[in-house]
């Protein structure tokens, strides 16, 4: 073979290795594209991830674990409005929201069930009807005007601030399991499944008060078994959020992990409060969402009358 021959074929060998470095480098690498150690691709963008945004990450997580263990709600009345604030939009917010529930409510059910303040079985029949409550809340939500659910969100809010207010559940009660006290359970479900679809909450902030005034659970065991009635639903949500690449996973796992930590001790507060104390200090959060929403509402109303 010509020297000349050889040199055109180590030239061609070069420029195929060039072109198939150019392909690598530019081809995504994983399941979806975007980044190759993302199974989803890359987070949505907006959010501030400078060291100020961290810290506001952090800061929240402590905070929704303390609200969580304190009083068996996901948080997500917290770390919506956080993440919005630092840049995402609505809906990434929210879909973030679950997916850091998911170790929240970890956390808060083993810290309430170690202390034997959990009903399995009524989280079961609770979660079951929330299932399907739930797909019929997603289906009126988009026939129902906004404006009408910010005003069904105000009246939710006042009538579980008055029966917080005026209602304190006995520590050493349990609920009385019975058929009738199943299917009970099971329409509860539905009704804050409906409520949580049209609201956009989770739930506990309906179950808590709920499972204390209608079945006489202790306050405790309210609070536990409400957060395990909510932890299947985060993580099915979460699971469809993220194949439509919702999630900002690193967000998500700040909030969920630090909230992981701090809410055995909310859990510890409820526990050293008295019933009277964690009703009281319920209603002053549940008081808080209500002259927001409030506001919220006043403000979309007259809106509504100036473009009319």
């Amino acid at each position: 073979m010509k020297k000349s021959d050889i040199s055109n074929i180590s030239n061609a060998e070069s420029v195929e290795r060039a072109e198939e470095s150019v392909r690598s480098s530019v081809q995504p690498s994983g399941k979806f594209g975007g980044k190759a150690d993302r199974l989803f691709g890359a987070d949505p963008a907006g959010l501030d991830e400078s060291a100020r945004g961290i810290a506001v990450l952090v800061i929240v997580g402590v905070a929704v674990g303390l609200l969580s263990g304190m009083f068996g709600i996901g948080g997500g009345t917290v770390i919506v409005p956080a993440l919005v604030w630092l840049g995402l939009t609505q809906r990434n917010a929210a879909a973030t929201s679950m997916l850091a529930i998911v170790p929240t409510s970890i956390s808060g059910v083993i810290s309430y069930a170690t202390c034997g303040n959990v009903d399995w079985l009524a989280a079961l029949l609770l979660f079951c009807g929330m299932f399907v409550g739930g797909q019929i809340g997603s289906w009126l939500l988009s026939r129902l005007p906004e404006l009408v659910l910010r005003w069904i969100f105000v009246v939710f809010l006042v009538f579980v601030v008055v029966n917080q207010i005026s209602f304190v559940p006995s520590r050493d009660q349990h609920i009385a399991m019975s058929a009738l006290t199943g299917v009970c359970l099971v329409l509860l479900g539905v009704v804050i499944g409906i409520l949580a679809g049209l609201l956009g909450i989770g739930g506990g902030a309906l179950a808590v008060p709920a499972l204390s005034v209608l079945f006489g659970a202790s306050d405790l065991i309210a609070r536990g078994t409400s957060l395990l009635a909510m932890f299947p639903n985060s993580i099915t949500t979460s699971v469809a959020n993220l194949k439509r690449r919702l999630v900002h996973v690193k967000a998500a796992l700040i909030i969920g992990l630090v909230a992981a930590v701090t809410a055995p001790f909310g859990t510890w507060i409820a526990g050293a409060v008295s019933p009277r104390v964690g009703s009281i200090l319920f209603a002053c959060y549940l008081c808080v969402l209500l002259i927001r929403s409030l506001f919220v509402a006043v403000k979309a109303t007259r809106s509504a009358r100036a473009s009319s």
